[in-house]
Protein backbone atom coordinates (compact mmCIF):
# COMPACT_ATOMS: atom_id res chain seq x y z
CA UNK A 1 0.00 0.00 0.00
CA UNK A 2 2.89 2.46 0.70
CA UNK A 3 3.89 2.28 -3.00
CA UNK A 4 0.29 2.64 -4.35
CA UNK A 5 -0.18 5.87 -2.07
CA UNK A 6 3.05 7.32 -3.32
CA UNK A 7 1.97 6.82 -6.76
CA UNK A 8 -0.60 9.01 -6.40
CA UNK A 9 1.23 11.53 -4.34
CA UNK A 10 3.30 11.82 -7.56
CA UNK A 11 0.60 12.03 -10.32
CA UNK A 12 0.06 14.82 -12.17
CA UNK A 13 -3.28 15.26 -13.81
CA UNK A 14 -3.98 17.35 -16.78
CA UNK A 15 -7.11 18.61 -18.67
CA UNK A 16 -7.31 17.22 -22.25
CA UNK A 17 -7.07 20.60 -24.67
CA UNK A 18 -8.48 18.64 -27.62
CA UNK A 19 -11.82 19.83 -27.79
CA UNK A 20 -13.45 15.85 -28.87
CA UNK A 21 -12.76 15.19 -25.21
CA UNK A 22 -14.96 15.99 -22.43
CA UNK A 23 -13.25 17.10 -19.65
CA UNK A 24 -13.06 15.80 -15.78
CA UNK A 25 -12.91 18.07 -13.06
CA UNK A 26 -9.37 17.63 -11.40
CA UNK A 27 -11.80 16.95 -7.64
CA UNK A 28 -13.90 14.30 -9.66
CA UNK A 29 -10.87 12.64 -11.07
CA UNK A 30 -9.05 12.51 -7.68
CA UNK A 31 -11.92 11.36 -6.13
CA UNK A 32 -12.59 8.60 -8.36
CA UNK A 33 -8.78 7.45 -7.35
CA UNK A 34 -8.89 7.46 -3.62
CA UNK A 35 -12.46 5.30 -4.25
CA UNK A 36 -10.60 3.09 -6.35
CA UNK A 37 -7.94 2.83 -4.02
CA UNK A 38 -10.26 2.09 -1.13
CA UNK A 39 -11.78 -0.82 -2.61
CA UNK A 40 -8.39 -2.62 -3.30
CA UNK A 41 -8.26 -5.46 -0.67
CA UNK A 42 -6.50 -5.18 2.18
CA UNK A 43 -3.43 -7.64 2.62
CA UNK A 44 -3.68 -8.58 6.07
CA UNK A 45 -0.04 -9.57 7.52
CA UNK A 46 -0.50 -12.43 10.33
CA UNK A 47 2.58 -12.75 13.17
CA UNK A 48 2.67 -16.26 13.60
CA UNK A 49 2.06 -17.42 17.25
CA UNK A 50 4.63 -16.75 20.20
CA UNK A 51 4.89 -18.30 22.83
CA UNK A 52 4.40 -16.48 26.02
CA UNK A 53 7.22 -17.93 27.79
CA UNK A 54 10.19 -18.12 25.31
CA UNK A 55 8.99 -15.58 22.96
CA UNK A 56 9.86 -17.94 20.17
CA UNK A 57 7.55 -18.31 17.36
CA UNK A 58 5.67 -21.43 18.96
CA UNK A 59 7.15 -23.84 15.99
CA UNK A 60 10.14 -22.92 17.43
CA UNK A 61 9.85 -22.61 21.25
CA UNK A 62 12.35 -23.63 23.14
CA UNK A 63 10.47 -24.35 26.55
CA UNK A 64 11.39 -27.37 25.88
CA UNK A 65 15.24 -26.82 27.19
CA UNK A 66 14.05 -24.38 30.07
CA UNK A 67 13.96 -25.29 33.40
CA UNK A 68 10.91 -27.24 34.47
CA UNK A 69 10.62 -24.17 37.47
CA UNK A 70 12.47 -21.38 37.28
CA UNK A 71 15.79 -20.97 39.30
CA UNK A 72 15.33 -19.73 42.93
CA UNK A 73 17.76 -16.75 43.20
CA UNK A 74 18.93 -14.38 45.50
CA UNK A 75 20.41 -12.12 43.19
CA UNK A 76 18.52 -9.16 41.17
CA UNK A 77 19.28 -9.32 37.33
CA UNK A 78 18.73 -5.51 35.70
CA UNK A 79 19.27 -5.15 32.12
CA UNK A 80 19.71 -2.32 30.52
CA UNK A 81 19.20 -2.91 26.44
CA UNK A 82 19.74 -0.88 23.59
CA UNK A 83 16.79 0.10 21.56
CA UNK A 84 18.17 -1.79 18.65
CA UNK A 85 18.58 -5.24 20.89
CA UNK A 86 14.70 -5.34 21.46
CA UNK A 87 13.89 -5.99 17.56
CA UNK A 88 16.32 -8.47 17.16
CA UNK A 89 15.35 -12.00 16.13
CA UNK A 90 18.27 -14.31 18.18
CA UNK A 91 18.37 -11.91 21.31
CA UNK A 92 19.28 -13.69 24.82
CA UNK A 93 17.77 -12.10 27.18
CA UNK A 94 13.94 -13.61 27.16
CA UNK A 95 15.28 -16.90 27.29
CA UNK A 96 17.14 -15.61 30.39
CA UNK A 97 13.77 -14.14 31.73
CA UNK A 98 12.40 -17.15 31.34
CA UNK A 99 14.41 -19.22 33.05
CA UNK A 100 14.07 -17.12 36.51
CA UNK A 101 11.58 -16.19 38.94
CA UNK A 102 9.35 -13.08 37.97
CA UNK A 103 10.95 -9.88 38.99
CA UNK A 104 14.61 -11.38 39.30
CA UNK A 105 15.17 -10.12 35.55
CA UNK A 106 13.97 -6.90 34.70
CA UNK A 107 14.75 -5.08 31.32
CA UNK A 108 15.04 -1.42 30.78
CA UNK A 109 14.98 -0.56 26.92
CA UNK A 110 16.95 2.70 26.33
CA UNK A 111 19.79 5.15 25.61
CA UNK A 112 19.53 7.28 28.05
CA UNK A 113 18.73 6.92 31.77
CA UNK A 114 18.37 9.33 34.63
CA UNK A 115 16.13 9.44 37.93
CA UNK A 116 13.62 11.71 36.89
CA UNK A 117 12.40 9.29 34.26
CA UNK A 118 14.16 5.99 35.45
CA UNK A 119 13.28 5.91 39.38
CA UNK A 120 13.57 2.40 39.92
CA UNK A 121 16.79 1.67 37.91
CA UNK A 122 18.33 4.84 39.70
CA UNK A 123 17.73 3.57 42.93
CA UNK A 124 19.28 0.61 42.20
CA UNK A 125 22.20 2.48 41.28
CA UNK A 126 22.49 4.45 44.28
CA UNK A 127 22.52 1.03 46.64
CA UNK A 128 25.37 -0.14 48.07
CA UNK A 129 24.57 -3.90 46.84
CA UNK A 130 24.39 -2.76 43.20
CA UNK A 131 27.50 -3.63 41.01
CA UNK A 132 27.64 -3.09 37.16
CA UNK A 133 29.03 -5.77 35.19
CA UNK A 134 31.15 -3.77 32.64
CA UNK A 135 34.96 -4.53 32.15
CA UNK A 136 37.60 -1.47 32.57
CA UNK A 137 40.48 -0.45 34.41
CA UNK A 138 38.50 0.26 37.39
CA UNK A 139 36.51 -2.93 37.68
CA UNK A 140 36.95 -5.96 40.02
CA UNK A 141 37.21 -9.16 38.94
CA UNK A 142 33.80 -10.96 40.35
CA UNK A 143 35.53 -14.04 40.82
CA UNK A 144 37.77 -12.33 44.03
CA UNK A 145 34.45 -11.25 45.65
CA UNK A 146 33.08 -14.41 46.84
CA UNK A 147 33.21 -13.01 50.57
CA UNK A 148 31.92 -9.61 49.96
CA UNK A 149 29.03 -10.99 48.55
CA UNK A 150 28.54 -13.40 50.99
CA UNK A 151 25.14 -13.13 53.31
CA UNK A 152 23.01 -10.43 51.65
CA UNK A 153 21.10 -10.32 48.48
CA UNK A 154 22.75 -8.15 45.46
CA UNK A 155 22.04 -6.52 42.19
CA UNK A 156 23.86 -6.86 38.79
CA UNK A 157 23.20 -4.42 35.87
CA UNK A 158 24.24 -5.72 32.55
CA UNK A 159 24.01 -3.68 29.35
CA UNK A 160 23.05 -5.41 26.66
CA UNK A 161 23.83 -4.72 23.26
CA UNK A 162 26.77 -4.52 20.49
CA UNK A 163 30.46 -3.35 22.01
CA UNK A 164 29.96 0.11 20.81
CA UNK A 165 26.39 0.38 21.68
CA UNK A 166 27.54 -0.93 25.27
CA UNK A 167 30.42 1.37 25.50
CA UNK A 168 28.56 4.76 24.42
CA UNK A 169 25.25 3.93 26.87
CA UNK A 170 28.07 3.42 29.82
CA UNK A 171 29.75 6.77 28.87
CA UNK A 172 26.77 8.81 28.66
CA UNK A 173 25.09 7.58 31.46
CA UNK A 174 26.54 9.31 34.88
CA UNK A 175 23.86 6.53 36.90
CA UNK A 176 26.01 3.70 35.83
CA UNK A 177 29.11 4.96 37.25
CA UNK A 178 27.59 4.96 40.67
CA UNK A 179 27.73 1.08 41.17
CA UNK A 180 31.02 -1.25 41.99
CA UNK A 181 32.02 -2.16 38.63
CA UNK A 182 32.99 -5.70 38.09
CA UNK A 183 34.19 -8.06 35.24
CA UNK A 184 34.64 -11.48 34.45
CA UNK A 185 38.24 -13.13 34.44
CA UNK A 186 36.93 -16.27 32.70
CA UNK A 187 38.63 -18.03 29.38
CA UNK A 188 35.07 -19.22 28.85
CA UNK A 189 34.68 -19.06 24.78
CA UNK A 190 31.29 -17.67 23.64
CA UNK A 191 28.33 -20.37 22.54
CA UNK A 192 26.56 -18.09 20.87
CA UNK A 193 27.99 -19.03 17.55
CA UNK A 194 24.92 -18.21 15.41
CA UNK A 195 25.97 -14.38 16.21
CA UNK A 196 28.84 -12.24 15.01
CA UNK A 197 30.91 -11.35 18.42
CA UNK A 198 34.67 -9.45 17.68
CA UNK A 199 36.01 -12.28 19.32
CA UNK A 200 36.04 -15.62 20.82
CA UNK A 201 35.94 -14.15 24.52
CA UNK A 202 32.72 -11.60 24.02
CA UNK A 203 29.90 -13.92 25.31
CA UNK A 204 26.27 -13.01 24.90
CA UNK A 205 24.21 -11.04 27.88
CA UNK A 206 23.27 -14.57 28.65
CA UNK A 207 26.44 -15.65 28.75
CA UNK A 208 27.24 -13.37 30.94
CA UNK A 209 24.41 -13.05 33.47
CA UNK A 210 24.71 -17.55 33.43
CA UNK A 211 28.44 -17.37 34.88
CA UNK A 212 27.95 -13.97 37.31
CA UNK A 213 24.60 -15.79 38.80
CA UNK A 214 27.09 -18.94 39.08
CA UNK A 215 29.09 -16.87 41.05
CA UNK A 216 26.69 -14.94 43.11
CA UNK A 217 24.65 -17.77 44.07
CA UNK A 218 27.65 -20.12 44.15
CA UNK A 219 25.86 -22.61 42.25
CA UNK A 220 28.02 -23.67 39.54
CA UNK A 221 24.87 -25.89 38.24
CA UNK A 222 22.98 -22.70 37.40
CA UNK A 223 25.72 -21.61 34.58
CA UNK A 224 24.62 -25.04 32.68
CA UNK A 225 20.94 -24.59 32.95
CA UNK A 226 21.12 -21.43 31.85
CA UNK A 227 23.19 -21.96 28.69
CA UNK A 228 20.86 -24.95 27.64
CA UNK A 229 18.22 -23.26 26.25
CA UNK A 230 21.21 -20.66 24.58
CA UNK A 231 22.67 -24.23 22.51
CA UNK A 232 19.36 -25.46 21.48
CA UNK A 233 19.07 -21.74 20.19
CA UNK A 234 22.72 -21.58 18.00
CA UNK A 235 21.69 -25.70 17.01
CA UNK A 236 18.46 -24.99 15.65
CA UNK A 237 19.60 -22.23 13.67
CA UNK A 238 22.68 -24.24 11.93
CA UNK A 239 20.44 -26.55 11.35
CA UNK A 240 18.16 -24.67 9.06
CA UNK A 241 21.19 -22.16 7.20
Amino acid sequence: MDTLLHGVSDLTIESDPSPNCESVPVEQEEEDISRDLLELPIEICERRPTCQRCCRPVKVCLCPFLPAHPLEVSTGLYIVQHPAEESRVLRTVPLLAACLPPGKCKVFVGRRFNKERNAELAAVCHSSKTLLLYPGAEARNLEDMSEELSGEEHNVIIIDGTWSQAKDMFLRNSLFHIPKQVQLNTTLSSQYVIRTQPTNMCLSTLECAAITLSIMEKNPAIQEVLLKPLQALCSFQQQHL
